[in-house]
């Protein structure tokens, strides 16, 4: 460290110099961490990737809302149908492709016994996405 002079001559006085090796050897070692690090760095791979043909979305299919009122009655997309009724439009909406939801939704005061009807009525048919609509 630069703190005084060798010289016989001086008076133990402090040199106010920096010493500059230990900051030459830092700045070496940084040097040579860039030039090793940015080759890597910017190094890509080259890749052939796949062209993807595009092709229409499909649509998605219209989804039912079977409802069920307090006194039992069946409503399909808001219109009041029969059991009879129920289960015809059942059986073709499980034939159309894709498949709609099927979204049942009952009132809390309606018998568990006429959603149980529902559920086996689209199980029967063929249906298999089954939903059930609530509110928080």
């Amino acid at each position: 460290m630069a703190f005084g002079k060798f010289d016989s001559d001086s008076q133990d006085e402090v040199l106010s110099e920096i010493n500059m090796i230990p900051l030459i050897d830092v700045m070496l070692v940084l040097l040579i961490v860039f030039i090793i690090t940015v080759p890597v760095i910017r190094h890509a791979v080259q890749l052939e990737l796949p062209q993807a043909a595009t092709q229409p979305s499909q649509e998605r299919p219209q989804t039912i809302r079977l409802a069920i009122d307090a006194q039992g009655q069946y409503h399909w997309n808001e219109a009041a149908i029969s059991d009879e009724e129920l289960q015809t439009r059942l059986t073709a909406a499980a034939a159309q492709q894709p498949q709609p939801e099927l979204h049942l939704s009952g009132d809390k005061a309606v018998r568990y016994e006429r959603v149980a009807q529902a559920m086996a009525a689209a199980q029967r048919a063929g249906l298999g996405k089954i939903g059930f609509l609530t509110r928080p």
